[in-house]
């Protein structure tokens, strides 16, 4: 039976790409992409002239049988744009087939734009929440980052870079003027780490951004994980019923977060 290989790519530069990575994608009888023309191009650089086959986010359940068949009879390699499978990419669904068809899957591991970012952001890295990319609407958007508000870990998401100003609007609405670490292009010919806070921040990207974003976060300071002020809760409620949620069910959820007892935050919304 056949391996299934989680293998990184480089998430800019291809000197990136360790030599296990290179040997087994020469290896494998096949490499599942998620960009079959960009992973041709790095394949072909490495001269690697192995089989490639689309899986991507609109194809991924369709995909899965033809690759567990081809696993059948080899091993297989999934691949993902840059960085490593199933972070934010295609692969999920794909690894849990496989698993359950009875076949091993190995990885192999190297460029992660979240980690890369992460470490040298200087923030503490002892321990992190990664949340993925950030919603595009502002009001789902905000809701995540209120829900994580109290949380005292290093945060770490990624953004689009023409959002990127909205994003840092709603950080500061919703997280205050923490400090961040904004990466640009890690690894690539224009790469950038801006550190300072989320009002700089503001000032430093406000014009055209271009490249792929990476942002740290500081966790919440321990000081202010304590009891919201009404305006905080009043501000909690009104995303959270917008979002259709009943004012009981948005009571119970800022509750959680805000320090007050489920029965003032509802009594709150009431009064409101």
């Amino acid at each position: 039976m056949g391996i299934l290989y989680i293998v990184a790519t480089p998430i800019g530069n291809l000197e990136d790409l360790s030599p296990r990575a290179i040997r087994i994608l020469g290896e494998v009888g096949l490499v599942a992409a998620e960009d079959t023309r960009r992973s041709k191009k790095l394949l072909s650089y490495f001269n690697i002239n192995t089989a490639l086959t689309s899986y991507f986010e609109h194809n991924k359940l369709k995909k899965i049988d033809s690759i567990l068949s081809a696993l059948s009879r080899g091993d297989v390699a999934l691949i993902s744009d840059s960085g490593m499978p199933t972070i934010s990419d295609p692969g999920y669904q794909l690894i849990v087939a496989a698993l359950e068809a009875g076949y091993e899957v190995r990885p192999i591991p190297g460029p992660s734009a979240l980690l890369a970012a992460l470490s040298v952001s200087g923030l503490p890295t002892d321990a992190f929440v990664y949340l993925g990319f950030l919603p595009r609407k502002s009001s789902e958007r905000k809701r995540m980052l209120s829900d994580n508000s109290t949380e005292e870990r290093t945060l770490v998401f990624f953004e689009a870079p023409h959002r990127l100003q909205e994003s840092l609007s709603d950080i500061e609405i919703e997280l205050g003027n923490r400090p961040i670490a904004v990466g640009r292009e890690l690894t690539k010919m224009h790469e950038e780490m801006f550190r300072g806070d989320v009002r700089s921040a503001q000032q430093h990207f406000n014009g055209l951004v271009r490249g792929e974003i990476t942002l740290v976060v500081g966790g919440c300071p321990k000081e202010i994980v304590a009891k919201w002020s009404n305006a905080q809760v009043l501000q909690s409620l009104e995303i959270a019923t917008m979002s259709g949620k009943t004012l009981s069910e948005a009571s119970k959820e800022v509750a959680k977060k805000s320090g007050w007892l489920r029965k003032d935050v509802y009594s709150l919304g009431l009064q409101d």
